[in-house]
């Protein structure tokens, strides 16, 4: 039984998920970028590693703290590469404002931040407009 227009239901959500984590991740970019260029050091470092329950992936979190100039705690959730374990020593850098939404580790090694946001700005992009080209054939009829 195939229910009518379900098709497009699908790839219109495909495209909504996409463009939304696209979105997501150009709004991060900019704020790495800014953070980057006028942001406070400090050192901080990597206080724990989630990964997936039972085993069930390689996919890890990376959680990092560090301390602000007026001495309060700060803990945020980056990206960071497989070698990065607990205890590992990191440089962060934050807005004095916000650090809590503006907390980058600096130098992870293998890829600049910037370079890590814009690769996901522009997979989630390419996969948004992939879908929505799709979508429109199948409304057009491929016309």
């Amino acid at each position: 039984m195939e229910v009518p227009g379900a098709g497009y239901v699908v790839l219109a959500l495909l495209v909504a998920l996409f463009g939304t984590l696209a979105g997501r991740y150009a709004r991060r970019l900019v704020t790495v970028a800014r953070v980057l260029r006028r942001g406070v050091r400090a050192g901080g470092e990597c206080v724990r590693v989630e990964t997936e329950p039972y085993g069930r992936s390689d996919a890890r979190r990376h959680f990092f703290a560090f301390r602000t100039a007026d001495g309060t705690r700060v803990e945020f959730e980056d990206l960071a590469g497989a070698s990065t374990t607990r205890g590992t020593p990191v440089t962060v850098t934050y807005d004095p404002r916000d650090p809590e939404g503006t907390a980058t580790v600096a130098g992870r090694g293998s890829w600049s931040p910037v370079l890590q946001s814009a690769a996901l700005v522009a997979g989630c992009g390419m996969a948004a407009l992939g879908f929505a080209v799709l979508l429109y054939f199948e409304i057009s009829g491929g016309k």
